[in-house]
């Protein structure tokens, strides 16, 4: 498994979460809510990287182009948390501001795999 390049995203960021609940309504109008597999709640992070230099800017472009051909996830430690996990990046775009400059905005989605 490879690690994120160590290249701090700007302030800003978004994380967000989506439980994986199951609903099942009953016939008397009982409803369930049940917790659907072991890692049911996965997080969702936006790290937007503003006024990367080329040189950096290369660096992630190559790095995520590189897991989209292994299909591979990696490890990614968010902005104010514990510790790294494991991530994939089916996403991302690169924006050029000015001339040596660019922004590069992604969508990490948290996976549980050995």
């Amino acid at each position: 498994m490879s690690t994120f390049p160590n290249i701090s995203a700007s302030y800003g960021i978004t994380k967000s979460s989506k439980p994986n609940i199951r609903t099942v309504t009953y016939g008397d109008g009982y409803v369930a809510r049940l917790k659907h597999g072991l890692n049911q709640n996965p997080k969702t992070w936006s790290p937007v990287w503003e006024n990367l230099t080329n040189t950096d800017a290369q660096t992630i472009e190559t790095f995520l182009d590189a897991r989209a051909a292994d299909a591979g996830s990696f490890s990614w430690t968010p902005p104010n948390e514990s510790g790294a996990s494991k991530f994939i990046c089916d996403d991302w775009s690169k924006q050029i501001n000015i001339a040596g400059f660019a922004t590069i905005s992604a969508t990490f989605t948290e996976v549980f795999e050995p």
